[in-house]
């Protein structure tokens, strides 16, 4: 199985021959390609056009990340998975039924942070019964009577405004934040979830990668020219059970901790590398954990039910089946 490869130094990424060689320092690191789905370069990396040309002959991802841990493009190769007959319907589908698509992804949202929540109501964090409730209630009868995007999107933004708040009785004091801050983050629970938000979200485009989906025509997020916008879709209902339920169990365990394993500056805050190489790890395993899916009856993996809601998705575009995001409960 091919994996994933983090670089986290600054350094020089050149073919060599058939492999890869990652230069740092002098020494020469050599990655054979047949082994790589997508790397990652979490530092300043430099490279060139005949190591671009050679690794899209091999069909690997390469996502780049800033100085603030924050996504700044991908490189992938020339899309070898086109259908122009799924574009024009891709279109079709975001004309007629874009809001009954964005209304199933934050309901979406809505069920996992629901499931994820209710593990600290059964250990005894009664605090967050009344979101549960308003989680429930709520949600379905205001996405109901949504009438276009801009109404679904301020349901999800309360939705996250609500989880967030519930974080004060989930985590301890030094990684409670007063709001949400993403560029650049300011103070650890901020730096945590922007880079496991960016991990979970170049995931995703690797997965659509392997669809035929347009990458740009999106149904919850406006579709733009700048970013991945079906990306941002499909990771939104991922995020409680994969970035924040990793962040909850590093926190509480105490594997991450605030003296340790951030940089504070006067303006931001940030993972240092073996806070960055912690959270990493824990990502990848739990992106890995194998599940049995009660609708597929046999055991996957997360990252393959990203892939799976593409597929899901696919069907719907040509189906016109209603979509159904994936859910937590699919576990049981």
């Amino acid at each position: 199985m091919k994996s994933t490869k983090y670089i986290t130094s600054m350094g020089d990424l050149k073919r060599k021959d058939d492999s890869l060689c990652f230069r740092k320092n002098g020494k020469n690191i050599y990655l054979p390609v047949e082994n790589i789905k997508e790397i990652y370069c979490l530092n300043e990396i430099s490279l060139n056009t005949k190591l671009l040309d050679f690794i899209s002959s091999k069909n690997i991802i390469i996502h780049f990340f800033n100085y603030y841990q924050g996504y700044s493009g991908t490189f992938y190769p020339k899309d070898k998975y086109t259908s122009g007959k799924l574009l024009i319907k891709q279109v079709e589908t975001f004309n007629n039924c874009r809001i009954d698509i964005a209304k199933a992804i934050v309901n979406g949202i809505a069920i996992n942070i629901d499931e994820t929540l209710y593990h600290y109501y059964k250990h005894g964090k009664n605090e967050v019964k009344e979101t549960i409730d308003w989680l429930r209630k709520e949600v379905p009868k205001r996405l109901k009577e949504a009438e276009d995007v801009k109404m679904i999107m301020a349901v999800e933004g309360e939705i996250w405004q609500r989880f967030y708040s519930m974080f004060r009785y989930i985590l301890p004091d030094d990684f409670i934040m007063n709001k949400r801050v993403k560029r650049p983050p300011d103070n650890p629970i901020n730096a945590l979830i922007s880079f496991g938000n960016t991990l979970l979200y170049t995931k995703t485009i690797s997965a659509i990668y392997q669809t035929h989906l347009n990458q740009g025509i999106s149904f919850l997020h406006e579709p733009t020219e700048q970013r991945f916008s079906l990306s941002l879709d499909l990771s939104e209902v991922f995020k409680p059970i994969i970035v924040f339920k990793t962040i909850f169990e590093l926190v509480n365990t105490k594997r991450l901790t605030v003296e340790k394993h951030f940089d504070k500056k006067t303006n931001y805050c940030l993972l240092n590398d073996k806070g960055r190489s912690i959270f990493i790890e824990s990502f990848e395993n739990r992106m890995e954990t194998k599940f049995l899916h009660t609708k597929l009856k046999r055991k996957i993996t997360y990252k393959t039910a990203i892939k799976y809601d593409g597929y899901k998705l696919i069907k719907t575009i040509f189906e016109k089946k209603p979509f159904i995001p994936f859910s937590i409960k699919d576990k049981y």
